[in-house]
Formats: structure tokens, sequence, C-alpha cells
């Protein structure tokens, strides 16, 4: 490799570093800019297995000028990139800064060419769709990709830095503008997210796959109807379209919550546990408070085999806290095993459910 291979080497890999960092923080691309050779801070041990990664900058749209510093919580392969692009940058070049320029489009495409190109293929790197890419359009990816999980939309407006620590005063009610339009797509996002969950229930349901749970009878009845509806429907022999399935489905998808170790069909507020738990009235309530939620004495709750991996996690480490309680810790090590029962019960539910089990 001569010296101008060598170069246009470390220009690849500075571009890859640059897309995934963009793909990874959904930063802009003035934050970006701002990222220093020194931006990793010391990771932050919160118990066994629990790391957290954090990157330094500064954050100029919207602030004073000079940008304010501020910080983004990220997960490691973000935080090694950056260390991968602190070790590629010219110290006296780049001002001590990871990135010397941020014109992207053109050093993306000639990325893209090389690593669908023969050099790529003989390093054995997995092509890349030749789609139009753009730093907003990777935001924008990921910050509909948060909005997707439990309490998802406020931790993208927070981590996207949509909003500060203090939440400006009726920003999220402001008409027009580019947050509404923000809004709005996370609100179409999300409807269609749960229509494709619970199209997949009816479809695994269809399959011989069953949900488990406090809930699944209910489920279980919706889906006979709803498949009663489609047999009694039009000619025999034809086949039926996802859409007309999606027509009988919508108003249950509708009512759909995801958790993270369940899903919450919340048709009925007086029936949820969750609100009767925090003292809620239910009546009147849109949606329940999923981060109280417990799925195994639920009546409008199911898991499905999705869920396995978080039920077994959970219970494993129960077990591990559970071998390291002493003698005179009784009470914990009994409400622990209680917990370690119940979720050793839901497991053995999925399993059982979906085929796995004996």
């Amino acid at each position: 490799m001569n010296t101008t291979e060598a170069r246009l080497q470390l220009s690849r890999a500075r571009t890859a570093c640059l897309i995934a960092l963009a793909a990874l923080t959904g930063m802009r691309k003035s934050e970006l800019a701002e990222l220093t050779h020194d931006c990793r801070l010391l990771p932050e041990q919160l118990g066994e297995g629990r790391v957290r990664y954090r990157l330094k900058g500064k954050v100029i749209k919207g602030r004073k000028l000079g940008g304010e510093h501020d910080q983004w919580v990220t997960i490691k392969q973000a935080y090694d990139t950056a260390g991968v692009a602190a070790s590629l940058a010219d110290p006296v070049k780049n001002a001590g800064h990871l990135f010397n320029s941020l014109s992207f489009f053109t050093p993306y495409e000639w990325f893209v060419t090389w690593v669908n190109g023969p050099e790529g293929r003989r390093l054995g790197l997995a092509p890349i769709p030749e789609v139009p890419v753009s730093l907003r359009m990777l935001r924008r990816t990921l910050a509909v990709e948060m909005a997707h999980r439990p309490g998802g939309l406020l931790a993208a407006k927070i981590h996207l830095k949509h909003i500060s620590v203090v939440t400006t005063e009726g920003y999220a009610d402001r008409p027009g503008g580019a947050q509404s339009v923000l809004m709005a797509e996370f609100g179409q996002e999300e409807r269609e997210h749960k229509m494709r969950v619970a199209l997949d229930a009816f479809h695994d349901y269809q399959n011989g796959i069953r949900p488990a749970g406090p809930g699944a009878s209910d489920l279980l009845d919706f889906f006979a109807f709803v498949d009663e509806q489609l047999d009694s429907s039009g000619a025999p022999n034809i086949k039926r379209s996802d859409q007309e399935v999606t027509n009988l489905l919508a108003k249950r998808a509708k009512a759909l919550h995801l958790g993270p170790a369940n899903y919450c069909w919340f048709l009925d507020p007086s029936k949820a546990l969750c609100l009767k738990l925090a003292g809620a009235h239910a009546r009147g309530a849109t949606e329940p408070l999923i981060g109280m939620c417990d799925s195994a004495r639920c009546p409008q709750a199911t898991h499905h085999a999705g869920h396995r991996p978080v039920w077994a996690a959970s219970a494993e480490s129960k077990k591990v806290f559970i071998a390291t309680i002493g003698r005179a810790q009784r009470t914990e090590k009994v409400r622990l095993c209680v917990e370690l029962a119940r979720d050793e019960r839901v497991l053995s539910e999925i399993d059982v459910n979906s085929g796995m089990g004996a």
C-alpha cells in the first residue's frame, strides 16, 4: 500500500466513524463537529453488568452564541467508534476535533462505492443499499426507532436535545413548524407499528402459536372471531389479504400498548391492574401506567414468544441474588423466591403456548 492508498484508507475509516456516530447517536452536524479527542467520559458502573457510556460535546442549535456544553448517553459501539475516530484524527489539522470536515454526502457516496466494489467484496464487507442518505435522515430514523419503545417519545426528545432538562414552556403544544410535523410522524409511525405487532400476533395464532398470560383467553376469542369473519366473507378457497385482516384488527391494535415484557390490550380501564395499584381513577383513563404493569396478574396483558428473553433474564438475575442472600435476610429471600416462581411460571406458559415446551 503506497502513501496515496494509505491516505484513502484513513479517509474511508474516518467516514465510517462519522456514519456510525451519526446513526447511533442522532447528533446534528453542528454537534458532531464539536466532538473533541477527549469527548469520551469515563464509563460509569451502575451495577453488575450495567455500564453507562457518555460523550461530551456542545449543542449549538437554539443555544447562546458559542453553544452550550452537554452530554450524550450512548451505547458501547458509539463510544468505541469515537475512540477510533480520535486515533485516526490529525491533531494538527483537526485542531483537537474528531472530524476536520463534515461534508457528508460526497464522502458517503465514495464510501458506498468502495464497500460495494471489488475491494469491499474482497474484505467480506456487507453491501450497503445504494439509496440517498443524509445526516438528517439518520437522526430522524433514530428518533422514530426510540419512539416505538415505552416512554420512548419523551426519551427521544431529551436524547436528541429537542428539549432541555427544563422543558421549554408550551413547546409540545406550539402549532405548526417542524415540531408538529415530527410529532405527527411519531404518532403515525407508532400506529403503524402497533398494527404490525397485532397482525404478527394474529398470524402466529393462525400458525398454532398461542399467546400466554391472563389476557390470552380474551385475545384468542377475538382472533377466532376475526378468523370466522374472514371465512364467512367472499368466495371460498381465496386467501384473504392483510388489508382485510388489518381492517378487522384495527380497533384492537389501537388499544395495544407495548411493554418490555408483555403486550397490554387496554380495552377496559376498569380492569387495568396498574390503575388500581396506583389508586388512579379508571374512568376516563386513556392509557395504562405501563411502568407499573404486573402482567402476570393483569387480565388485559398477554405474553408472546418475543417476550421470553426478558423473563428468562429476570429469572436468571433472581437466581443469582437468591444464592448470595445470607440467613439473616430470610424475608428478602422469600420475596425473591416468590418472584422467581412467577417468572418461571410465565416462561413455562410461553414455552407451552409457543410450541417450545414439552
